[in-house]
């Protein structure tokens, strides 16, 4: 019996994009049911696997978006969302949801009692549930009165959503979205289209400095949060299940 064909690549949308490619590039000769996909670090490794790294290619990215657009944009949305979760079996749910997309095109949107279409849309609820939460606890800093730096450490990768939302309501300002834990920022011209550089150490350190800059509305931010908090109703419980602590480490207010 042939062994697993395991297609592995790095948590990223064209790499993944790839990675989907060429795995069922090599589903076509020995069957969907002997290839899996995952994303990289793997941290437990099968003896009786094959495993294949995948780099990016920018043509087979092409390919891959304009054959699950041609479904319809709503598989195309849930794929792209899935894709930006932090779980384990996001990839491969991903390529097993497009297995069913591929045979039943648009019949599968209404598919919900299916096991792939089910995960599909849990992943992509909690992926649009952490992007709406990041969109209300952002916090910019101005750096010397002309750029506007948030960062953020979500758990997916959802800076590019949080950024969709800024890009409508900053037009006119110049703006970077950071993800610290990906290193990379979403960056917004002024009055042009925002795109994603991936930071290097240094960037990384200087955009880092940043967050600790004092201006007059981050001390503006803190006097408020102090003058609204009534101690008397201080609910702590309530507080961490609308702010969780782990999402609070860039949040203004909680910086020391």
């Amino acid at each position: 019996m042939d062994n697993m064909k395991v297609f592995t690549c790095r948590d990223r949308y064209d790499d993944m994009a790839t990675c989907i490619y060429e795995a069922w590039s090599m589903a076509l000769q020995v069957g969907h049911d002997h290839v899996m996909l995952m994303k990289e670090p793997v941290e437990q490794l099968d003896m009786f696997a094959d495993y294949i790294h995948v780099e990016p290619d920018a043509d087979k990215v092409q390919k891959f978006t304009r054959s699950v657009k041609k479904v319809s944009w709503l598989v195309y949305r849930n794929v792209f969302n899935a894709l930006l979760s932090h779980q384990e079996d996001a990839l491969d749910t991903v390529y097993r949801y497009l297995i069913l997309a591929f045979a039943e095109g648009r019949k599968v949107e209404h598919m919900l009692i299916s096991p792939e279409v089910m995960r599909i849309m849990e992943l992509g609820r909690s992926v649009s549930n952490e992007a709406h939460l990041f969109r209300e606890i952002a916090r910019f800093t101005a750096v010397q009165g002309r750029v506007y730096v948030c960062h953020i450490e979500p758990k997916d990768d959802v800076a590019l959503l949080v950024a969709s939302h800024f890009a409508d309501r900053m037009p006119s300002e110049y703006w970077l979205i950071v993800d610290d834990g990906r290193r990379y920022a979403v960056v917004h011209p002024v009055n042009s289209d925002m795109y994603v550089r991936r930071l290097t150490d240094q960037e990384m350190e200087t955009l880092g400095s940043a967050e600790y800059m004092e201006d007059d509305y981050t001390d503006m931010w803190r006097t408020f949060f102090s003058a609204v908090s009534v101690e008397q109703r201080e609910n702590y419980r309530c507080q961490r299940s609308m702010f969780p602590l782990w999402s609070r480490k860039h949040a203004t207010e909680f910086l020391g």
